[in-house]
């Protein structure tokens, strides 16, 4: 049976002041219509139900998890009590779902993205299922590339697909770490070059096996929280992230492992990776200005978005690639190129005694 795995640990330092420890990126609604972990959970609502819904997330954000999402049941919900990156994330998901259903198949997805054709993205998860469950395989999501990205990393794919169909799947050749410009034109050049999308499906005991043959230390967590999980499950969640190491799934297993496919697709994604990107998928009005309410005015001024908390009154005059964002109690005014850096601008707050507003 299929279960889904939402990863919605992240603290979205990239979006502040929107996105604060209390309340980060995933709990907030940047481009649709509801917040990001919603539209994650509304774009697989045709294919699993809320109770094969499994959320893990930082323990001070349960709270916010069940109120945003009351149909997954609390039992779904798994506070991590310290972050950890994304392999002990995966490997805890999949022990508590072996444990439930020993065929349990996972689709592993991150709560912030965005996509614009959610009935496209379901036909190549669905592809991705069948290979999945079809034996001891790895399956990736990658995204066809338009652009020379430098931000993502790339998946290189054999030419000719291994499983054909609608959505044809194919071998991993590699994958590479985010390329320099030069590179990135290469691979985009190549055509067997993807994005990385940091979206995964494979069944619970084949990820399970593939801990141990490569990262024995969180297997052998694993095995100790699977142990203790039924005494009191709290506190094995808690033993098991303070003993384990912390690195990534694609680093710790998806770059070693042997039998790795991917399923190509476009379906209009994003990983919404700064307030750039926010800008680029808003809906633009003149000069290139994302359209804004009666109280912005733009004037001499293009490629510029505001986003404001009050009422106020706003006007932009003679500026370019500008972004201003109104929190309750902050402003941040940035070249919209510049967007990467705001995740500075966090780490210096505590330096200068102004953590609370983190």
């Amino acid at each position: 049976m299929q279960y889904a795995v939402i990863m919605a640990g992240g603290v979205g330092s990239r979006f502040w002041p929107s996105s604060r420890k209390s309340k980060p990126k995933q709990f907030l609604n940047l481009i649709g219509k509801r917040s990001m972990i919603q539209e994650t959970v509304d774009r697989i609502a045709p294919m699993i139900p809320p109770e094969r819904i499994l959320v893990v997330t930082n323990d001070s954000y349960i709270s916010l998890v069940k109120e945003q999402l009351p149909d997954i049941p609390a039992e779904n919900i798994i506070g991590e009590p310290v972050a950890r990156n994304t392999a002990p994330c995966v490997a805890i998901a999949a022990a508590i779902l072996n444990k439930r259903d020993p065929d349990a198949t996972m689709i592993v997805l991150p709560a912030d993205h965005y996509i614009t054709k959610p009935e496209k993205f379901r036909g190549i998860l669905q592809a991705g299922v069948e290979v999945a469950e079809a034996g001891p395989n790895l399956v990736t999501i990658g995204i066809t590339p338009h652009r020379p990205e430098t931000g993502y990393g790339y998946i290189q794919m054999n030419e000719k697909p291994s499983f054909d169909g609608t959505n044809p799947v194919h071998e991993v050749k590699t994958f590479a770490e985010k390329p320099d410009l030069k590179t990135a034109v290469s691979f985009l050049e190549s055509g067997d070059f993807l994005w990385n999308s940091g979206m995964f499906i494979w069944s619970a005991r084949t990820i399970l096996d593939q801990f141990y043959t490569h990262l024995p230390a969180i297997h052998r967590e694993i095995e100790a929280f699977d142990a203790a999980s039924d005494r009191d499950l709290t506190k094995a969640i808690n033993t098991f992230y303070h003993g384990v190491m912390s690195i990534s799934i694609d680093y710790g297993i998806m770059e070693k492992a042997e039998t790795v496919f991917v399923v190509p697709g476009e379906f209009g994604w994003s990983d919404v990776g700064s307030w750039m990107a926010v800008y680029e998928l808003g809906e633009k009005a003149e000069n290139g200005n994302v359209a804004a309410d009666k109280n912005v005015i733009y004037q001499s001024s293009e490629n510029c978005m505001v986003r404001m908390h009050s009422d106020k009154v706003v006007a932009v005059v003679g500026l370019q690639g500008v972004a201003v964002v109104e929190t309750e109690d902050t402003l941040l005014v940035c070249r919209l190129d510049k967007a990467q850096e705001v995740k500075s601008v966090v780490d210096q707050l505590d330096e200068l005694d102004l953590s609370t507003f983190k």
